[in-house]
């Protein structure tokens, strides 16, 4: 049973307030003001809903692929009023076989170096690692952890090659990896979407020097 059957329909984050790894669709790219994002369980009406989308307003397609085990997923980015709109009509025509999804209007400049892989190796001890269910849970709990302290979101890792789930890595100092890690699961953990989100106070840094 998929969160969304178990739960009914995923709400919209009131946070008014893909991935990296996938071959598929297109990167993401650029530093979109708001962006917007809807995870279904059936590939076929997930391109109906992508399609819809994108003639519902004027945004810009930052993602779109099928993403492991068998769901389809877009990612939106645009001024707010756009965004908003082709996400209210990307739910709408998602219907029953809605997964997860988001509205984010202003997206931490932190995230999307994030999502494309580009964030280099740093030097911090703390590491704090929270882990959802979903690609879209996972970005909420991102750009919420981003904003919640200061911190680096080193990587963050979506569906594919996971089965499906999300993976946010940050680092900083212990207290605001701490802190970090408190915002970015209570999303997820409110809608029965959190994985596990776990704080290593000193990461050993021959682990380190693999992870990057």
């Amino acid at each position: 049973m998929s969160p969304a059957d178990a739960r009914g329909a995923p709400r919209p984050h009131s946070r008014e307030a893909g991935p990296r790894h996938s071959s598929e669709g297109e990167g993401f790219s650029g530093s979109p003001i708001a962006i917007a994002a809807v995870e279904t369980s059936s590939i076929a009406q997930g391109i109906v809903t992508a399609d819809a989308m994108m003639k519902q307003a004027e945004v810009q397609i930052l993602h779109v692929s099928v993403l492991s085990p068998g769901r389809y997923w877009i990612v939106v980015g645009g001024d707010v009023a756009d965004v908003r709109a082709a996400h209210r009509r990307g739910v709408e025509v998602a219907g029953d076989t809605l997964l997860d999804q988001l509205f984010i209007p202003q997206l931490h400049e932190g995230v999307m170096p994030a999502l494309r892989g580009t964030v280099p190796p740093g030097e911090d001890d703390a590491m704090g690692i929270v882990e959802t269910l979903t690609a879209a849970s996972a970005i909420v709990a991102a750009d919420a952890a981003a904003k919640a302290a200061e911190i680096v979101i080193r990587d963050l890792r979506l569906a594919n090659g996971i089965g499906g789930k999300g993976v946010v890595v940050l680092a900083g100092s212990l207290p605001d990896v701490q802190a970090g890690v408190e915002g970015g699961r209570a999303d997820a953990q409110r809608r029965g979407l959190l994985a596990r989100a776990v704080v290593i106070p000193r990461l050993d840094p021959r682990l380190r020097a693999r992870l990057g």
